[in-house]
């Protein structure tokens, strides 16, 4: 079912901020950093799929994704909802049947038999694509992705994300020069929020936390092992 109405996109952040929290998918420590896919260190560190875990909040956290999706890209937009794989997969089929639309999903590369695909399921030329996956980082995984879906002759100039980092000024252009357009709940920011007006972190942490986010390039280099 298509939600009709729903919170401000403010509300939503902090709601969606809130649930993160809730099921302890944050992490926060400065003093053992995190290592990142891209091998750099970082003190913070989220774990979205342990929302498919928790039927109540994955639902909720869905609804919103679809009508700011719907609110910032049109209601009639898309044909087809496709999933990265792997953590955008369920979000995905989650999405598609709020929307009544045809699910998809893109492999990170040829399965390397078969048909040697990368999209599952049927897409067809023409079709108007949308993106979901579980978080950005700087942008750059999605383009792999962006391009399988043009491959078919489809369009993809929307991606939908739970949760976007936005601390890196580079994303969005990243993204916008791909014509990919960004969609996304919550941020660092408002984790960070909801994590001080919670008091679900010490102080010592979350003003650590705030010095990575205010420049986390210089932090991940200060902090390379």
């Amino acid at each position: 079912m298509i939600p009709t109405s729903y919170p401000s996109s403010q509300d939503m952040a902090r709601l969606s901020a809130r649930m993160l929290l809730e099921i302890k998918a944050v992490h926060f420590n400065a003093d053992e950093p995190f290592t990142l896919a891209s091998g750099l260190p970082s003190p913070t560190y989220i774990d979205c799929r342990k929302l498919i875990s928790y039927p109540r909040i994955r639902a909720t956290l869905m609804d919103f994704l679809t009508v700011t999706v719907m609110r910032n890209a049109g209601f009639e937009a898309f044909d087809n909802i496709a999933g990265g794989e792997t953590a955008g997969i369920p979000f995905a089929a989650l999405v598609a049947e709020r929307m009544a639309l045809p699910m998809t999903y893109v492999r990170k590369k040829p399965k390397g038999y078969g048909r040697n695909a990368r999209i599952e399921g049927v897409m067809s030329e023409g079709e108007r694509v949308l993106l979901v996956e579980d978080l950005t980082t700087d942008g750059g995984s999605k383009l792999s992705f962006v391009d399988a879906i043009r491959e078919t002759g489809a369009t993809c100039a929307h991606t939908a994300v739970i949760f976007y980092y936005g601390i890196f000024p580079e994303t969005e252009k990243t993204l916008g020069d791909h014509g990919v357009a960004l969609h996304h709940l919550c941020t660092w920011w408002d984790v960070l929020a909801e994590a001080r007006a919670q008091g679900a972190f010490d102080a010592a942490t979350l003003d650590a936390v705030e010095v990575f986010l205010n420049d986390p390039r210089k932090w991940q280099e200060d902090n390379k092992k």
